[in-house]
């Protein structure tokens, strides 16, 4: 159980530091695929603002998964609900085509890869 709770350890830490850090930029250099939209929208400082407050405290939670079992489920389920509508508006929607490459399947990957890794109970060992 030590070597998964090291990998979802770092696994916390990478999807913190992408959400901290690469979000704003990827909305900047691949818009087509991160950022929302046409044109100017107040939405893009909300949501950079929104994912990289959760990335910090995803940050927190590295240091002791197990109790942080619930901000964990929390980002892999709004993953996958936030992941799945705008995989459905970006089908419906020509212009957005380029997030089922995007955003779409990265809030796909980083749910799969915390679910895999983060114990089903909170008696695991660390």
């Amino acid at each position: 159980m030590s070597d998964r709770m090291f990998f979802l350890r770092l696994a916390l830490i990478a999807v913190g530091l992408i959400f901290i850090l690469a979000v704003y930029p990827l909305m900047i250099l691949w818009p087509s695929g991160w950022a929302w939209g046409h044109g100017h929208s107040h939405y893009a400082m909300m949501i950079v603002g929104v994912y990289a407050t959760l990335g910090v405290f995803l940050l927190l939670a590295s240091r002791d998964p197990l109790n942080h079992r619930s901000l964990i489920w929390f980002t892999v389920w709004s993953s996958v609900v936030h992941g799945g509508i705008m995989a459905i508006q970006s089908i419906q929607d020509p212009m957005e085509y380029g997030h089922l490459i995007g955003d779409v399947p990265a809030l796909f990957i980083a749910a799969i890869l915390l679910a895999v890794l983060i114990p089903r109970s909170k008696t695991a060992s660390a």
